[in-house]
């Protein structure tokens, strides 16, 4: 999705002709579908974490092009910030070891990270929104140099017609509102993510997708860690609203809708529609033409980059250059450990595969409406947000979760995950919930304790080193 482009200025021939090449694409994508062309085989784990570079005063440091050099490592990338970079795992086959497999490279790349930073007198830290991220750093001069970031940053505003960018997140609970302009999409680089892969066979992909949008809601309760932006003590996932915003396109999200969105409804029995209606409800915002063939769908691929749903569809190539259909589920932020991330994954992936498997499918019980409006209440207020769930109830996230931890184990035990990794995961979920304690609840404890971002952030920092997950960090 941060494949680099060749070009920051477009035409109307370019426009125009990279429409074509999206629309042979975006056809062939769901004659590929109704032809069976599309993976039957495997299901297969991965992920991504964004991550952010600090000085010793717990400020970012625009560092990541001398840090890069450096860790030499093409799984480690750059993102939209000198300040930011991108850890990217191996594919896993989804049984056996595979989740322990996923700890333990995240937790090596993330030790290598550190030793890497530490020669630029710096550090990395994995954390939703940074505590101590000042409005200022996020400016064009830090950002990373890419044609693509020059780019975008020139479509979205010329969407806008040079109107400057605004955030304007509420927290009428916690008595806090955010209000601000922003001359750029810099924005964006204040939200740090964990996003995570699910390849199925391309005949269960509807199921998938769909039992993902409806999981989001817990999922993003369980795993909320950026309570503060700004200064402002805002939603348990301020993440959330950020990176919808960041990238407004003005004029656009009446005429076409948000870039970053839930979306507007669940999936239908062809999965190539979510394609379909990228191209029709979206403006192209890179026209970079490719000359690869229309089996490459390097077009459709690049569009869908700029449109950032929080489930998102994604086509992909395994090593026969065979294509796939694959989820990312992008509504878990950055941290709090390693542990705790990939205990995040572990219950996606075993709740999701129940969900999908089950001979009622769960978007027939849970209007998407519903789950839309549970995945903005879990965003507001966490572990505490008021949830409808497949019975009709509405209870508190947490006692859904709790309810949902032998879902997640039934699921992983059905992929064959070795019962060791079952039981190191989830147990950690399990004292979480009874704690009530993810990193959101222990950032806003902390400051209200404290009442000191610079102290949260290096005890933070302290704990995330430790390796412990975060029930068990002191405040």
């Amino acid at each position: 999705m941060g494949q680099e482009i060749s070009a920051t200025r477009f035409n109307a021939d370019d426009m125009a002709r990279f429409a074509q090449c999206l629309e042979t694409e975006t056809s062939l994508a769901a004659d590929t579908f109704k032809l069976g062309g599309f993976a039957q085989q495997g299901r297969v784990a991965g992920f991504e974490l964004e991550a952010w570079l600090l000085d010793r005063n717990f400020y970012p440091v625009p560092c990541n092009q001398s840090f890069l050099a450096r860790m030499a490592d093409p799984q480690v990338v750059a993102e939209l910030s000198r300040f930011n970079i991108e850890l990217n795992g191996e594919p896993q086959a989804l049984t056996g070891h595979a989740l322990s497999k996923l700890e333990w490279e995240l937790a090596d790349t993330w030790s290598r990270c550190l030793k890497t930073a530490h020669e630029d007198e710096a550090t990395a830290i994995a954390i939703g929104t940074l505590p101590t991220l000042r409005e200022s750093d996020l400016n064009l001069s830090t950002m990373t140099p890419s044609k693509r970031y020059v780019a975008l940053n020139q479509q979205v505003l010329k969407a806008r017609q040079g109107r400057p960018l605004t955030l304007d997140i509420a927290a009428p609970a916690r008595g806090d509102h955010l209000r601000t302009t922003h001359a750029d999409v810099m924005l964006e680089a204040a939200t740090t993510s964990f996003q995570i892969h699910l390849q199925v066979p391309a005949d269960q992909i509807v199921r998938h997708m769909n039992a993902s949008m409806v999981l989001s809601a817990p999922l993003t309760a369980l795993s909320a860690n950026s309570p503060f932006l700004f200064g402002h003590r805002l939603w348990h996932e301020t993440r959330i609203p950020l990176f919808e915003q960041s990238v407004d396109c003005g004029s656009d999200v009446q005429a076409h809708g948000q870039r970053v969105s839930f979306g507007d409804a669940y999936l239908g029995e062809d999965p190539t529609s979510y394609f379909t209606d990228n191209a029709a409800q979206f403006p192209v915002l890179l026209p970079i033409c490719s000359d690869t063939p229309p089996e490459a769908f390097a077009h459709l691929r690049l569009h869908n980059g700029t449109v950032w749903r929080w489930n998102r569809l994604l086509i992909g190539f395994d090593d026969a250059r065979q294509p796939h259909l694959r989820i990312e589920q992008r509504v878990m932020p950055a941290g709090p450990s390693v542990i705790d991330m990939i205990a995040n994954a572990a219950f996606y992936y075993g709740v999701v595969h129940m969900l999908a498997a089950n001979p009622t499918a769960p978007e027939t019980s849970l209007p998407f409406a519903t789950a839309k409006a549970n995945f903005y209440r879990a965003a507001q207020d966490g572990l505490d947000a008021p949830l409808t769930w497949l019975d009709g109830r509405t209870r508190s996230a947490t006692d859904i979760l709790i309810d949902l931890l032998p879902m997640a184990r039934e699921g992983l035990q059905q992929q064959g995950i070795d019962g060791r990794d079952i039981d190191r995961y989830l147990d950690v979920l399990a004292v979480r919930l009874r704690t009530r304690r993810n990193g959101a609840a222990w950032q806003l404890a902390h400051h209200a304790q404290y009442g000191d971002l610079f102290k949260l952030t290096a005890d933070y920092l302290e704990h995330q080193r430790s390796g412990m997950p975060v029930h068990e960090w002191p405040i």
